[in-house]
């Protein structure tokens, strides 16, 4: 872990509206993980507890009261590249539920680990994160916390590094034309994830604080910086299986640093003042986390 100093800092962007207002934020010292959780230390959780994700646990009939499920089977999200150029409106041409997939098989039941063990664990929803880190003795980092470790110490840049354009090299971001044509990214051109440590730390010494995977915080969402938390009024296309109506209640998590599937064209989130919500029973394939104390 690296430790912070902690101390004021100017939070928040302009850049998109959810990441308002700029504001002075105070956080207190802490520590933090300085690589995100990878396949082999969740790997030593699940051997020491037994532990079951929320991937792998089979569907619960009655949190989709107004849908027909034509499976209980557990699975998850797969980002799936399209044929060629789509609208970029719909997210649903581009990810798929797959049966089977959880983060011993992320990108479905055939797929393995082998390989893969320095790479961030994915598909970890919230309470699998959480669990992880209780066994540990840490805890997940707050939103506030999470932004003031990615800047570095660097005041309102616009990446983890500075302003200038990422070129491939400074993180694990969509390089090429999102959904359809990813070149890779960094001198192992990478596409999907890649093995913590790739890429160049920031000015705290940690790595991959934007790009390679979403990150889980402790922190409730809200449209606003500081607006009050209140409930997700969720429509059918922010449950994981499509069948949540309008109105249900779901409880969403801030989750920060885009991944690599984050590409300018659809959406610039490698930086430290992004952020998005993500449902607390989220797993897919670009989300992941690290811990603090």
């Amino acid at each position: 872990m690296v430790s912070l100093p902690g101390g004021t800092y100017r939070m928040g962007s302009d850049f998109y509206l959810e990441e308002g207002p700029i504001h002075e934020e105070w956080v207190q010292p802490f520590e933090l993980d300085r690589y995100a959780v990878t396949n082999a230390d969740f790997a030593e959780f699940v051997a020491a507890t037994g532990y079951l994700t929320t991937a792998e646990q089979q569907l619960d009939p009655e949190m989709f009261p107004h849908g027909e499920l034509t499976s209980l089977e557990p699975g998850a999200l797969v980002f799936t590249p399209t044929d060629g150029p789509v609208d970029l409106v719909d997210w649903r041409q581009w990810w798929r539920w797959v049966r089977g997939a959880n983060w011993r098989h992320p990108y479905g039941p055939e797929s393995t680990l082998d390989g893969r063990k320095d790479h961030p664990v994915v598909q970890v929803a919230y309470a699998d994160a959480a669990a992880f880190a209780d066994w540990a003795h840490k805890r997940l980092p707050t939103e506030a916390e999470w932004e003031y470790a990615a800047r570095g110490g660097l005041d309102q840049v616009m990446f983890a590094w500075g302003d200038e354009p990422n070129d491939g090299m400074r993180a694990n971001s969509w390089q090429g034309r999102f959904p359809y044509l990813n070149t890779g990214a960094g001198t192992g051109s990478w596409v999907g994830t890649a093995p913590v440590g790739s890429f160049p730390p920031n000015g705290f010494g940690l790595h991959e604080m934007t790009g390679n995977t979403w990150e889980w915080t402790s922190t409730w969402w809200t449209d606003r910086l500081h607006d009050p938390v209140t409930t997700c009024q969720c429509s059918p296309d922010l449950a994981r299986s499509g069948s949540i109506a309008p109105g249900d209640v779901i409880s969403r998590h801030v989750t920060k640093g885009g991944s690599h599937l984050c590409a300018p064209e659809y959406c610039l989130r490698y930086r430290p003042a992004a952020r998005s919500a993500q449902t607390e029973d989220s797993s897919t394939t670009h989300l992941g986390f690290r811990c603090a104390r």
